[in-house]
């Protein structure tokens, strides 16, 4: 089911091209950057896809920044910060909102989830209210695996209405997992979430009627499924890998 475009709580992502003063410094140099002017997004969900250090975790971290959420992930009321690694792309971002707001919402950065569950026991420990991790499962994300945090992050934290920044959640997830994170997603939309996320998953962004931009040496450009190198690639290899690994291994 697809929401209409006027439900959207972040309908463009816009550069301010005017206020950047070179585009041969980090991260403007950065082709998804040097050529953007701006990225429509789709209601529901929007997938960004590229190689290693193309720049989709930057770009969408700075989408995730300047909407106001920590730079490190969680809610827009998590404010911690063990290491200052963001850009400053954030600043030179223009989000154009739809009429609608949401009302939840949440940063996952997968490199930095730890921090995330590091912060959650911290401001548990303190008073007042009752326990944040109880938002999440009820369990110590620290005393799950990987995976099985990230999962009960969606199935728990995630309470629908929301604009959801995700940066390669498959990357603890089996699957088998990735197959019910596309079933948990399409519950969420169906409450008027949307999502942005960038994958390396050819599993996640088989998610129908998404809108999927692959990161070029000449910026973005949207593709279908079946263009993009990830479906090409895993489908090769899973129709004939004796032969893919031959080729391989020579």
């Amino acid at each position: 089911m697809e929401t209409s475009t006027a439900s959207r709580y972040v309908r463009e992502v816009q550069l301010r091209r005017d206020k950047v003063t070179s585009f041969d410094q980090y991260p403007f140099s950065l082709p998804v950057v040097r050529h953007l002017d701006l990225l429509d997004l789709h209601p529901n969900v929007t997938f960004l896809v590229g190689e290693n250090g193309s720049g989709k975790s930057t770009l969408l971290e700075a989408v995730a920044v300047a909407w106001g959420f920590n730079p490190e992930g969680g809610t827009k009321n998590f404010r911690f910060q063990t290491r200052a690694s963001h850009s400053v792309l954030h600043e030179y971002l223009r989000l154009v909102k739809g009429v609608h707001r949401p009302r939840d919402g949440f940063f996952l950065r997968a490199e930095s989830f730890f921090n995330v569950a590091t912060e959650i026991e911290r401001l548990d420990e303190g008073p007042g209210g009752p326990p944040i991790i109880d938002s999440y499962g009820g369990r110590s994300l620290h005393q799950q695996s990987h995976g099985e945090s990230f999962f009960s992050l969606m199935m728990n934290r995630f309470n629908g209405q929301g604009f959801y920044v995700l940066d390669e959640p498959e990357a603890a997830l089996s699957p088998s997992r990735q197959l019910a994170m596309i079933s948990r997603m399409h519950e969420l939309v169906q409450t008027r979430s949307q999502f942005i996320i960038a994958t390396h998953s050819p599993i996640l962004m088989a998610y129908p009627n998404a809108w999927i931009y692959e990161i070029t040496a000449n910026g973005l450009r949207r593709v279908s499924y079946e263009q993009t190198e990830h479906y090409v690639v895993a489908k090769r290899f899973l129709t004939d890998s004796k032969r893919q690994l031959e080729i391989l291994l020579r």
